[in-house]
């Protein structure tokens, strides 16, 4: 039979040896998990980094790509495909018009509403919603303008809603496939360039619509004072949630391209408002023919009211 001491393991006797010379040593345990200490983790990563990576939407950015990848995963030509980019809910939808009418900021509007689920629902109907109202408006205003003029007689003018449909729908669309198409060249040339996608693009613009619904019915006032304070407003706030989307992605490029690349953004969004107001609420009077007034002598006499 083996004697008591054959049983001992030797790593025990050199543990209990090393304990024996060095009563101060400690002893971790292999089922104990093994802390990093947080100096060291902190050194791990780069001062700013989870500053950059949330305005730029890059923390956590391919796995959500690769979760919403797997909702359109159906063919192009088949209505599945088109199907989800409609598949939002009300609240979602609230959501988005809360955060395009109230910025917040430093935060970034892809980030944390798009990027998760990008839809086509809310910019469609924001611009079908925008561009009744301003052909409604325009015509309204029009009519509040020469009220009470007795020459006046109101014809509705509804190539105004085929214009404005052509204006917003251009530039609900045009605009952010130019923008798709520089982000994705530049990233070409700079590394750290977002190139957000076409569609998170097109969210952004027609969310950033939302504002000039209400300010297109306050337009009617006839007051240019009050309209262009409108104008002004409107253009503050929308502008502020596309330099706060688009910003980050170019701001590592070359400093005069970042610069006029978001200065050509807020330029063709402040002609799109300017254009508007100008175009159905600040048309000019037209000039109208008073009715002919015989005279006692025979002869006519015709009058022309302004």
């Amino acid at each position: 039979m083996a004697a008591a001491d054959d049983l001992k393991f030797q790593e025990f006797d050199d543990a209990a040896n090393l304990l024996a010379a060095n009563p101060d040593a400690t002893t971790i345990s292999i089922d104990e998990p093994v802390e990093i200490p947080k100096n060291q983790h902190s050194r791990l990563q780069e001062p700013g980094r989870e500053e950059d990576d949330e305005l730029l939407g890059t923390d956590d950015s391919d796995k959500t790509e690769l979760l919403a990848g797997q909702k359109k995963s159906a063919p192009f030509w088949t209505f599945e495909y088109y199907q989800t980019f409609f598949d939002v809910d009300t609240y979602q939808v609230l959501d988005r018009i809360k955060g395009s009418v109230f910025p917040v900021p430093g935060k970034n509007f892809v980030r944390l509403y798009i990027r998760s689920n990008p839809d086509l629902y809310g910019p469609f109907w924001i611009c079908a919603t925008l561009v009744f109202t301003i052909a409604v408006s325009g015509n309204l205003s029009n009519f509040f303008i020469h009220l009470g003029k007795p020459t006046y007689h109101y014809v509705p003018e509804f190539r105004k809603v085929s214009i404005a449909a052509t204006t917003i729908y251009a530039y609900a669309w045009l605009v952010p496939l130019a923008l798709w198409g520089f982000l994705m060249w530049r990233n070409t040339k700079v590394m750290n360039i977002v190139s957000y996608s076409f569609l998170e693009i097109v969210c952004v613009y027609g969310y950033s619509l939302f504002i000039y619904i209400p300010t297109a019915i306050l337009w009617i006032i006839p007051q240019k004072v009050v309209r262009w304070v409108l104008v002004v407003f409107s253009l503050c706030l929308s502008g502020s949630v596309l330099v706060m989307t688009f910003w980050p992605a170019v701001r590592d490029d070359n400093r005069r391209i970042a610069l006029a690349t978001v200065g050509c953004i807020l330029l063709l969004h402040a002609l799109l408002a300017v254009g508007c107001l100008a175009y159905f609420f600040d048309a000019p009077e037209l000039d109208f023919a008073a009715p002919i007034i015989p005279a006692h002598n025979g002869t006519t006499v015709t009058t022309k009211s302004h």
